[in-house]
């Protein structure tokens, strides 16, 4: 029997980077959204849920339904403590009414960064605590399979520092190491962040399920 296909619900390039890597050593193949629906005919699904359990679970079961394979959703998002958890399921789109029509992944990145450090500029630093969450669920289209979370604690910076990952990566800030979410080698921030916390433990559980567990495991 071949593989299970595994869509990948996003068309952000550095999640799916990062789901890639986690989902390299199981049994399955994985497959980007714009791999599956290239030429974009698969409308985005609104995201109206309140919590990124929500957002997911909607996510995964639209996606599995549309493409007819097994889909991977994640809902993500920063949560600052002096912003009362705000930008949360917010955080993709934190600036976006700032940013020209069809701005680019990049650019919305940069306009969320940047309205983030407005928003904090008078915030001392022990007031600067803030926490990654994701929020994975994988769905087959007619039912959830399996729903993990990981949490991230850091501190927000006060300027961008680092190349690598993406979104609000820049400006995370993680005392225990010196540095910021995106001067972690690849590697290093996969075992770390939340998306890895979240991938590691459905990995798990999706190996079980491949070999024949007891049926859907969830959360």
């Amino acid at each position: 029997m071949p593989p299970p296909v595994i869509v990948l619900a996003t068309r952000n390039a550095g999640k799916v980077r990062e789901f890639a890597a986690l989902l390299a050593e199981l049994p399955v193949k994985v497959a980007s959204l714009d791999q599956v629906d290239p030429r974009r005919q698969i409308p985005e699904p609104a995201e109206e849920g309140g919590t990124f359990a929500e957002n997911a679970r909607h996510k995964a079961a639209y996606y599995a339904r549309a493409t007819g394979s097994w889909a991977l959703a994640d809902d993500s998002g920063l949560k600052v403590d002096a912003l009362e958890g705000a930008p949360g399921v917010y955080s993709a789109r934190f600036a976006a009414q700032e940013c020209p029509p069809g701005a680019s992944r990049e650019v919305i990145d940069q306009a969320n960064n940047a309205r983030l450090l407005r928003l904090l500029k008078d915030v001392s630093d022990p007031r600067r605590t803030a926490r990654f969450v994701c929020h994975l669920v994988l769905h087959d289209g007619r039912r959830l399979l399996i729903e993990t979370t990981g949490v991230f604690e850091g501190r927000i910076g006060y300027t961008p520092a680092g190349g690598g990952g993406f979104g609000y990566d820049p400006l995370f800030f993680l005392p225990q190491l010196g540095c910021t979410s995106a001067q972690l080698p690849p590697r290093r921030k996969n075992r770390l962040s939340h998306r890895g916390q979240a991938a590691r433990q459905l990995a798990l559980r999706l190996r079980e399920l491949l070999e024949g567990g007891p049926g859907p495991v969830v959360r």
